[in-house]
């Protein structure tokens, strides 16, 4: 199962999770910007970012997390390790069974976004509970075909689910973000390198917006 699949640093991922039962994750414009800055909060220190697509009930993100010292270096910065003599090598060496101990950080990183982001919409909502599945699922990318297949992918979700026609025409997705030049977290740069040039991103998105993968 994806849900047990041990996160390796250095590595692509596709993440993504769902709601807990049959309830929306997203109730308003203003939820899916709250949920993107809790990301940036959380989760993009960890990783760099490449893709995403925010649904109704789920969400798709398409990241590298970073090397296992930029992580750790982070980490310290922040008082999550609060030994200051403590370095990664020492860190490593106490772990039992040759475990990146890092994994258990960033899954506390992953728990404070969605616990977080949860907390404010209970308090919207007026309801208790675990809003997403316990553990998100995630599924390691290792080749560079199935990064383009991956990030067609998620942005042609909502097509996939019939809320729109066509990727481009969904605003809470990475899609149009890649394509423009305001700021963003996004590595577009890298993201078009996948693709050749803008133009081909179009194309492949329009062209192959039927590629599914397995989850």
């Amino acid at each position: 199962m994806p849900n047990q699949i041990p996160i390796e640093t250095g590595n692509y991922y596709h993440i993504y999770n769902h709601s807990n039962g049959k309830e929306n994750i997203f109730f308003k414009d203003e939820n899916y910007r709250y949920f993107l800055q809790k990301f940036k909060e959380y989760i993009s220190p960890i990783t760099d970012t490449f893709g995403y697509c925010l649904m109704p009930n789920h969400f798709h993100f398409l990241v590298r997390f970073k090397e296992d010292l930029e992580i750790f270096n982070w980490l310290k910065e922040q008082g999550k390790i609060p030994d200051e003599s403590l370095t990664l090598t020492a860190l490593k060496a106490l772990s039992a069974n040759n475990n990146n101990p890092l994994n258990l950080h960033i899954s506390k990183q992953f728990s404070r976004f969605f616990s977080g982001y949860a907390m404010a919409i209970n308090k919207q909502e007026g309801r208790m509970g675990n809003l997403f599945i316990r553990q998100f699922k995630r599924k390691k990318i290792t080749s560079e075909k199935q990064l383009c297949d991956t990030l067609i992918y998620i942005h042609n979700n909502p097509v996939h689910h019939g809320f729109t026609e066509n990727a481009a025409l969904w605003k809470h997705s990475s899609y149009n973000s890649i394509l423009c030049t305001s700021p963003t977290i996004l590595l577009r740069d890298e993201v078009i390198t996948w693709f050749e040039d803008r133009e081909n991103f179009i194309f492949c998105h329009n062209k192959y917006a039927d590629v599914l993968i397995d989850e």
